[in-house]
């Protein structure tokens, strides 16, 4: 890590650290149970940009975050494995998942990949209402196991009380966050933005597309599953209603708003969507039914204005206040 960010750096842990102190003065309990939900969703909107990374969009992805949920709240609840075992089972279960569609996927590309992701995923969505044994129907599993931890010292910690459940799964998001991190940092990382802006010449010079593609949805798919893994622990009930084409799209509108340019533009999009939906349920009394006009209405104007998103937001500012400075050693008053 650069020296310079180091202040941003502690600013960001500092804010990370007091924000659910600061929720509970605001909001009580539900608004720290919606910094919970900000935090898993931290995961899927990232893990997204690793797959759009590849010049592809899904519209499956939401689903194999849920592919995840049901695997881990299975594995605890008919399996009797432990949840530190059943959410890394719960993302690999997705990342197999994933493997499988990879291979009729990647025969299509664009728009084709786009309506094939939604057909898979609509596929497996469905597959939970019609079997009842085990995925419950529509009404989906309940009683899942909720966390539990004893720390030497400190006992066993209720995560029924959200603050603490903001600071466990918060740490896995970090790590989470870390990894993909790494990942975009790394050979694969670079070869995946080669694949996105260039992909013939990327071919061209021995770069296996198929392959690096694959490699990109799977690790994608992985942390989705995990997502939902604590997604589903966290509530402790899932059903299909939650991973529908609605979510979906809520993920879109946050990762094209906040940008896919860098690591933080989606997360920027996310904190910022949550932000104006929590300002219009507390403070503006907006029925329910109009917040989706309202974030259409963002995502028309972010296209519009912001087409790189809201990462890009402070270069424009920078840009903006030096053309309004004059050049150097001009006098203001000749310039005027």
């Amino acid at each position: 890590m650069a020296l310079r960010h180091l202040p941003l750096s502690l600013a960001i842990a500092v804010a990370v650290l007091l924000a659910p102190y600061g929720a509970q003065l605001i909001g009580g309990d539900s608004m720290v149970g919606t910094l919970v939900t900000m935090m898993i969703f931290a995961i899927v909107v990232v893990s997204y940009r690793l797959l759009a990374m590849t010049g592809e969009f899904s519209l499956a992805h939401v689903v194999i975050m849920g592919v995840g949920a049901y695997a881990s709240a299975l594995a605890a609840k008919q399996l009797g494995i432990p949840l530190w075992l059943s959410i890394p089972l719960g993302g690999l279960v997705a990342a197999l998942v994933a493997l499988i569609l990879a291979f009729p996927l990647f025969r299509m590309k664009g728009f084709y990949f786009l309506i094939g992701s939604f057909a898979a995923g609509e596929a497996i969505r469905l597959s939970w209402i019609r079997f009842r044994d085990p995925f419950g129907g529509t009404r989906g599993i309940s009683l899942i196991p909720g966390f539990d931890l004893t720390l030497p010292g400190l006992g066993r910690l209720d995560f029924f009380d959200p603050i603490n459940a903001y600071f466990m799964i918060t740490a896995v998001t970090a790590v989470a966050l870390f990894l993909m991190y790494r990942i975009e940092r790394s050979r694969i990382g670079l070869t995946l933005n080669a694949i996105h802006w260039k992909d013939l010449l990327a071919e061209s010079v021995g770069v296996n597309l198929w392959r690096y593609r694959t490699l990109a949805l799977v690790l994608a798919s992985f942390f989705a599953g995990i997502a939902g893994a604590l997604f589903a622990h966290n509530l402790s009930t899932i059903n299909p209603r939650i991973f529908s084409i609605h979510a979906m799209l809520l993920v879109l509108v946050w990762v094209i708003v906040g940008g896919t340019r860098t690591f933080w533009g989606p997360i920027i999009g996310l904190i910022a969507l949550t932000v104006v939906d929590q300002v219009l349920r507390l403070y503006i009394d907006l029925p329910p039914e109009w917040r989706p006009a309202i974030f259409g209405i963002i995502l028309i104007l972010a296209v519009m204005f912001l087409p790189q998103g809201l990462e890009s937001l402070p270069g424009k500012i920078r840009g903006w206040l030096g053309s309004r400075r004059p050049p150097p050693g001009m006098d203001v008053r000749t310039a005027e």
